[in-house]
């Protein structure tokens, strides 16, 4: 029996119907390049978001959280205005409004007890997570007929309209369409995909915290959105191309005299991305993985120097990494500014590799980070695991 099903049990002195989960996400490569209209390459962990949950009659939620135990149980009645109260249950007053707008009806709530396995601020959409779980749930005890697609974009849409955070698509659809072992290519614009296989064979995907939160992350991205768009504004001629990712190479240095220092170097990071996200996929689906952990490389260095976005306590773990002989390649991962870094590591002496790079992180900022060594998994719904 799972946490969530012995505490409902404890909690509400009856069985619960089902157990639901919804997964973290982590984006391997295409980083700061989706609003720029380039790809983007995720996919859904084995670590997320539970709930066992019931159906209720009423239009109402009673739900408590493993992570926020002096909450207590919390009520949240559906359906009115939204008024949103600044806490976790805000995301259940969101998704419900975005889905009943969505169908047009009137949707039952449910009892539930959840628990969160992603680590608040690293940037592995721990808010995507919660919000794609809500509307799985409502989703299936209203039969509702909702496809993950459309789950994702109404997770997104609550996120945009009610909750003040201004994502794109990316992580509320692999965390709602993620595929066991694999990783998906994904055209923000079409939401077309295209699924590799992320086999890394004798390595593991490591997931390595700085433990800093990510302070500037969201200034930072304004600022650099900004940057993109005048760049192409300065690119374009009679509006061509539509996007910065479009770009092609060579036209970036014919008209590099068009921009600043600053804008080249912004625009130069999103069409280099661009051709190493391409590039990643083609190496996963090839079975290249040495070649695909060298384009993790790269892409840091880009962030780094073009984008700007990497900062001291990344820069500092992602080099302890690339220091280690085990270590094929790594990168930031997320906003930057903290939060974290992904890393390809062999699999034999793995547990001495990572502890010489939190040593080395340790000497350079003064306090550990950590590491998560997850699988790859599959997208939110009905809980398929061992009890």
């Amino acid at each position: 029996m799972t946490t969530v099903e012995k505490t409902y049990e404890e909690l509400f002195r009856e069985r619960a119907d089902a157990v639901y989960f919804s997964p973290g996400r982590v984006n391997l490569i295409g980083e700061h390049i989706d609003y720029n209209g380039g790809l983007v390459f995720p996919a859904a962990l084995t670590i997320g978001t539970y709930a066992a949950v019931s159906p209720l009659e009423e239009r109402k939620v009673e739900m408590y959280s493993i992570n926020f135990p002096d909450d207590g149980i919390q009520t949240i009645h559906l359906g009115g205005k939204v008024e949103l109260q600044g806490g976790w249950t805000d995301f259940i007053r969101a998704m419900t409004a975005v889905i009943e707008a969505e169908t047009g009806r009137r949707v039952h709530g449910f009892r539930a007890v959840v628990e969160g396995t992603i680590p608040n601020g690293a940037g592995l959409s721990s808010s995507a997570s919660f919000n794609v779980l809500i509307g799985t749930v409502l989703n299936a005890y209203n039969e509702l007929g909702l496809d993950q697609v459309t789950l994702s974009k109404l997770a997104q849409q609550a996120e945009n309209d009610y909750l003040g955070v201004n994502c794109g698509i990316m992580d509320p659809f692999a965390i709602a369409n993620g595929k066991e072992k694999q990783a998906m290519l994904l055209d923000t614009r079409t939401l077309d995909v295209s699924y590799a296989p992320l086999d890394l064979q004798d390595n593991v995907l490591v997931i390595m915290n700085t433990n800093k939160r990510r302070e500037l992350a969201d200034s930072a991205y304004n600022q650099r959105r900004e940057e993109c768009k005048s760049a192409l504004m300065n690119l374009q001629e009679n509006g061509a191309p539509a996007y910065l990712c479009e770009v092609p190479p060579e036209m970036l240095e014919e008209k590099a005299g068009h921009l600043s220092k600053v804008e080249y170097a912004r625009a130069r990071h999103a069409v280099t991305e661009q051709q190493r996200t391409k590039e990643a996929h083609a190496k996963l689906v090839d079975g290249d993985v040495d070649g695909f952990a060298k384009l993790l490389n790269a892409s840091h260095q880009s962030l780094k120097q073009d984008y700007e976005v990497t900062g001291e306590h990344l820069d500092a773990l992602v080099e302890a990494a690339w220091a280690e002989e085990g270590v094929l390649g790594a990168r930031m991962t997320g906003a930057g500014f903290g939060g974290c870094a992904i890393a390809v590591v062999k699999q034999q002496g793995l547990q001495e590799t990572l502890e010489r790079i939190g040593n080395t992180y340790q000497a350079a900022v003064g306090w550990k980070p950590a590491f998560y060594v997850t699988d790859i998994g599959g997208g939110a719904g009905k809980w398929k695991g061992e009890a």
